[in-house]
């Protein structure tokens, strides 16, 4: 699900929150060491993204918040401010190349490059999570 979240609007809030959650308390926070990603440089994107990408000259950054349900992607373009929603159960994080994360929900995605150690271990931290805290599956009874 790709939002607006330029402004304050509490329909927009309420959708996020029940696509992956409230955001995490501070000494939660705090126990993770940090649930936000350092900036990252977005490679390629799907063509939805893009066609918002390409409207201004700046260079396509991004930057991704780890929620209990899920993560949103945030990145900017001309003054708007957008987010990409997606819930763990739709969440396929892929690493094709050697410098490049692909994200994938549904029909969006977003390769990020992964150049420094921070960013692989965020990744790292974000696959951790969503394996513990994935429901059991059958497989596992």
């Amino acid at each position: 699900m790709l939002l607006n979240v330029s402004y304050n609007n509490k329909a927009v809030t309420k959708k996020i929150e029940e696509e992956v959650g409230k955001p995490f308390t501070l000494k939660e926070r705090w126990a993770m060491n940090g649930i936000g990603s350092p900036k990252l440089i977005i490679t390629e994107t799907s063509i939805k993204i893009r066609n918002l990408l390409i409207l201004d000259s700046n260079r396509d950054v991004c930057n991704i918040e780890m929620r209990p349900n899920g993560i949103i992607i945030g990145f900017r373009s001309l003054l708007e401010t957008y987010a990409l929603i997606i819930p763990y159960y739709k969440l396929s994080i892929y690493k094709g190349q050697a410098s490049v994360y692909s994200i994938y929900r549904d029909q969006y995605f977003i390769k990020v490059a992964s150049d420094t150690k921070a960013v692989q271990k965020f990744f790292k931290k974000i696959m951790d999570y969503k394996a513990d805290n994935a429901p059991t599956s059958i497989e596992d009874l």
